[in-house]
């Protein structure tokens, strides 16, 4: 037998990255960047104020009070995305809205609140602008302006956020909304970055009828390709689901080769056992491209690995029930579709790995030499993991209501409430 991490050594030797390409913005969410991105032009690009208010001169305002206000004539708005601005002289000042860059003349900007908001107000009235489109006579007149301000109040200085050559990012980030948002703002239209892969993944299984249709007698319907479409996409892939392929090794031979030109990685599940209908093993060990072995773990004993077709595509044959199917994806597939995204040397994207104390009140059982993977619910406060369910590969209701694996090593037969077991957290 392969043990568990012989299989998963021997996936990741096999998968490179898939080769960079350029891509615009909304396309490279949750891709990984490939080169080093500078910044061009420094952030903001021009002093600005960051509030609604007037742009003054330090002086004109100085010890002014709610009793003696700093009376100043207003000369015009400065709006974000202006161009020509006003020049602020002596006992002059100029309304700035947030955003807006800071005319020249002006120091600092005193926020709306100080003042009366060019209305007129008596004293310690809450300063309030009146709307440019409503009263464009409020961009002139007069303002009184009721507290002092220092130079640079208010004002966000060029530069400030980051400057023109620094780093921006760096090679190997992912890119979230927060990187796509600095991107945008340094005026990045696109960017190079290892392509998201696309993941194929097809059940196989005469018995399988799909969720919305009547059952006929014997069938059951088919859960593992919904289930393994939506990992690979929580795991960062394109995934495209194929309905079930019927017990037939020509059949299934023909539907993987009509998959192979939009995979980038093919996930099989069923057929990889030693029944007289497991297809899977049957159609793809003629050609040698993908070896058939078992693995001293459960559930998930029978796997298949190789690379198939012209392109050397990868292929995990998982087995078919729903729990072996969905812990091999954990394990096995999951850290391939992150290796190909580029992600493979970084261990902080693969599943948080800790370790917990078992809580319950019944010993559990594991067969000798294979590493159990039992599922759970972990508890963070106390920092216990819940076994759920029992150990059958049949029981996904059960799965539904795990967040984590318990591992149980392959020298451990016997656990007892209260022993601390490696827990992988799922989600």
């Amino acid at each position: 037998m392969w043990t568990v991490d012989e299989h998963l050594a021997d996936v990741l030797a096999a998968v490179s990255p898939l080769e960079p390409i350029e891509l615009q913005l909304p396309d490279a969410q949750d891709c990984v960047l490939v080169e080093d991105v500078t910044v061009p032009v420094a952030l903001p690009p021009f002093d600005n104020s960051s509030m609604d208010g007037y742009a003054v001169r330090v002086a004109d305002v100085a010890g002014a009070s709610e009793e003696f206000p700093a009376v100043l004539t207003v000369i015009g708005d400065v709006v974000a995305g202006a161009g020509a601005l006003p020049e602020v002289g002596p006992g002059q000042a100029a309304r700035i809205m947030t955003g807006a860059p800071l005319p020249p003349g002006a120091e600092a900007v005193v926020p709306v609140e100080w003042t009366d908001g060019g209305t007129g107000a008596e004293a310690g009235a809450t300063g309030t602008m009146r709307p440019a489109s409503t009263a464009p006579e409020g961009a002139a007149g007069e303002v009184r302006v009721h507290r002092p301000a220092e130079a640079r109040a208010h004002v966000r200085a060029r530069g400030s956020d980051v400057k023109a050559g620094e780093l921006a990012l760096a090679a190997g980030t992912v890119l979230g909304p927060p990187q796509i948002a600095l991107l945008a703002a340094i005026g990045r239209g696109s960017v190079r970055v290892h392509p998201r892969p696309r993941v194929v993944v097809l059940s196989t299984g005469s018995e399988l009828a799909q969720p919305g249709e009547p059952l006929k007698e014997g069938q059951i319907y088919d859960s593992n390709s919904f289930a393994l479409a939506a990992a690979a996409r929580d795991a960062g892939a394109l995934a495209y689901r194929v309905g079930a392929v019927a017990d037939d090794a020509e059949s299934l031979r023909a539907a993987i080769e009509d998959q192979l030109v939009r995979a980038d990685l093919l996930v099989t599940t069923g057929g990889v056992s030693v029944g007289a209908y497991d297809v899977v093993k049957e159609a793809l060990t003629a050609d040698g491209e993908v070896d058939f072995r078992r693995l001293a773990m459960q559930p998930g004993k029978p796997q298949g690995f190789g690379m198939i077709g012209p392109d050397h595509t990868p292929l995990l044959a998982l087995p078919g029930n729903p729990v072996s199917s969905y812990v091999s994806f954990e394990l096995f597939v999951r850290p391939a579709i992150r290796a190909l995204m580029g992600l493979g040397d970084q261990p902080d994207e693969r599943r948080p790995w800790l370790r917990a104390a078992v809580a319950g009140d019944r010993v559990l059982s594991s067969p000798a030499g294979r590493r159990q993977f039992l599922r759970g619910t972990y508890d963070a406060g106390a920092g216990t993991v819940t076994p759920v369910g029992g150990a059958g590969s049949h029981l996904i209701a059960a799965l539904a209501h795990a967040d984590a694996l318990l591992v149980v090593p392959e020298e451990v037969t016997e656990v007892k409430p209260g022993t601390e077991l490696e827990v992988v957290l799922l989600g």
